[in-house]
């Protein structure tokens, strides 16, 4: 597994530490049906897809599939192999959903068939997947148009395995029109004895047509790429020019083969006998960091060249190696902070951080050289905090009592996500991970796609609030751009045992949960109030509020898909279509 080098940077500007709570509002949310001519077609899991990894890849599955380059635009696929499209311009006339495309009858030949899952790629095509094992490129026109074109296969394939498309993407390349898609699989694998016997394969294909010879829809598989991992991945999407591709799981993938031969793995660097010493020790407080280097002798303060930024240290001494140098893990005021030079053998660095309170894993971002040495500060706090387990009575047997728990009865779900819960991306080219984040303190919450041109954004709980990040591959340096903040959300969902789905409209005006049956949950930014509210306990004039609302739908059916647009919020049941009006925009 990579190790983590690179964090994810929290925009201050966009959290709100004085926001208290949503609002109960019992204002009404119209609500739309369309009755199913047919029934969507849910595939239940077999008693031979019973691991934890086939419930998240395919018992969870979201079987509405909303187009992101179109305005209210829904599409599914029901029990006659029908893909149905659905455009809604007026709620109070809604018509049928019409067929674009019909999967072929022989599709029910798969022993362990899945549901048929759609990607599209772009404004006029499609990936496609039966369920049983076969991939469709489809050209569909331009799909936002009143009159509904049929989709035109131009690429299909059989595959021995079934398997779902996760992400799909549209490129021109030297003139060649390009497709990019990304596949999952749950497989048996006969290596692995210890676990539940299954392994998770992503599965990267490039196919591109031979315009170059005449052959406008000649298209053909140019190159394949297969990951392997433990687990389902959260979160997994190309980049837009196919250059690259980004997972979120909570165990690590590595590349195996490509084109069908393996992936020639380097051997593992021996292991260091002697561990160097540390080039600098660094300690901190809520408000400031202190930093000593070690100098050679005889260093003069003339010769230490110093520099500091906002975000940025460089720490050189005259003819010798650079000391320190890198981004600093958070923004400090370089106003406040100091060196000084001590007995011509160390430098002495204080840094006085922006903001106050938070505490810094590291110091510069992805520099291991540094030991962190605790201040009697935290040794006293930390010291405080485990009094309660000590004892000065020797007990020998604690647990006499409590029947002893074996770890080895314990199911996936039963744990939490460790260190190795990370979000890694990976070069096209060379294959290797470039930027890595350790996501263990981070719940994954959802993922929406809020610009049609650009990687699905990705939404992570940080602290109580849910975060939205936006991944921009074209800038290492900024890999993920934190673009909206959920107040509170992380620790709303949380109390919502029965939830399913999450999502949140492309312009963040509300995020929405949805739980198995019947509920969803309406969570919306702040807004300013009409009339004038005082809060009792501050004593202060309230001028904005955030409101919560409730909509319960008539139907007993269970939720089969859930998408959010700006305006509307389309909820999919196995004979039903539901449809809220959200927003007046």
């Amino acid at each position: 597994m990579a190790s983590s080098n690179y964090s994810l940077k929290v925009n201050r500007d966009l959290l709100d530490p004085n926001f208290e709570s949503y609002r109960l509002s019992l204002d009404a949310i119209p609500t739309y049906n369309v009755e199913l001519d047919a029934a969507v077609e849910e595939v239940k899991l077999k008693d031979t897809q019973y691991t934890l990894e086939h419930m998240r890849a395919f018992g969870m599955y979201n079987y509405l599939h909303l187009d992101p380059w179109y305005d209210d635009s829904v599409l599914f696929v029901d029990c006659k192999g029908r893909v149905l499209s659905l455009n809604v311009t007026l709620d109070t006339a809604l018509g049928k959903p019409r067929e674009v495309y019909r999967i072929t009858d022989d599709c029910g030949r798969c022993e362990n068939r899945l549901c048929a899952s759609l990607s599209l790629t772009s404004a006029t095509w499609a990936a496609l997947s039966d369920g049983a094992g076969r991939l469709s490129l489809l050209r569909t026109g331009k799909r936002g148009d009143g009159n509904v074109m049929k989709w035109e296969p131009l690429f299909s394939e059989d595959t021995s395995e079934p398997f779902t498309v996760l992400h799909s993407v549209s490129h021109v390349e030297a003139g060649a029109h390009s497709l990019e898609v990304l596949l999952l699989r749950v497989q048996k694998d006969p290596e692995e004895t210890k676990g539940s016997g299954f392994s998770v394969s992503l599965e990267w294909i490039t196919v591109a047509n031979n315009a170059a010879q005449g052959q406008e829809k000649a298209y053909a598989v140019k190159k394949r790429r297969v990951l392997r991992g433990k687990s389902v991945p959260h979160y997994a999407a190309l980049e837009p020019q196919g250059k690259g591709l980004m997972v979120a799981s909570e165990k690590p993938f590595v590349f195996t083969h490509v084109d069908g031969r393996p992936v020639e793995v380097p051997d593992p660097e021996p292991m260091e006998v002697d561990k160097q010493d540390p080039i600098y020790f660094w300690q901190q407080t809520a408000e400031d960091v202190t930093v000593c280097l070690r100098l050679p002798e005889g260093i003069t303060k003339e010769q230490v060249h110093f520099k500091l930024t906002s975000e940025e240290i460089r720490v050189a001494v005259e003819g010798f190696p650079v000391l320190l140098e890198g981004r600093l893990y958070a923004p400090v005021d370089p106003e406040a902070s100091a060196w000084i030079l001590k007995n011509d053998k160390s430098l002495e660095v204080t840094l006085q951080k922006r903001s106050e309170g938070p505490m810094w894993s590291e110091l510069v971002m992805g520099d291991r050289r540094g030991e962190h040495m605790m201040s009697d500060e935290q040794a006293a706090l930390i010291h405080e905090r485990l009094t309660h387990l000590t004892s000065e009575d020797l007990n020998g047997d604690p647990d006499k009592d409590k029947p002893p728990c074996n770890s080895q009865e314990l199911e996936d779900c039963d744990g939490f996500p460790d260190d190795s819960f990370s979000l890694t991306h990976f070069d096209g080219e060379s294959l290797k991970p470039t930027q890595v984040v350790n996501l263990g303190s981070h719940q994954f919450l959802f993922s929406v796609q809020a610009n049609p041109s650009l990687m699905p954004c990705l939404c992570l709980r940080h602290d109580v609030d849910a975060l939205v990040w936006q991944p921009r591959p074209e800038q290492p340096s900024d890999m993920w751009e934190h673009i909206a903040t959920f107040n509170a959300l992380g620790y709303v969902q949380a109390s919502k045992r029965d939830k399913k789905f999450a999502t949140c409209a492309p312009d963040f005006s509300y995020a929405s949960l949805c739980e198995c049956l019947r509920r969803s949950f309406i969570y919306r930014q702040p807004s300013p109030v009409e009339t004038v509210l005082f809060n009792r306990k501050q004593g202060r004039q309230v001028g904005q509020v955030a409101k919560q609302q409730v909509a319960s739908l008539d139907s007993d059916k269970a939720i089969l898909g859930f998408r959010a647009t700006n305006e509307r919020l389309y909820i999919l049941t196995s004979s039903n279509l539901f449809i809220l009006k959200v927003n007046n925009n």
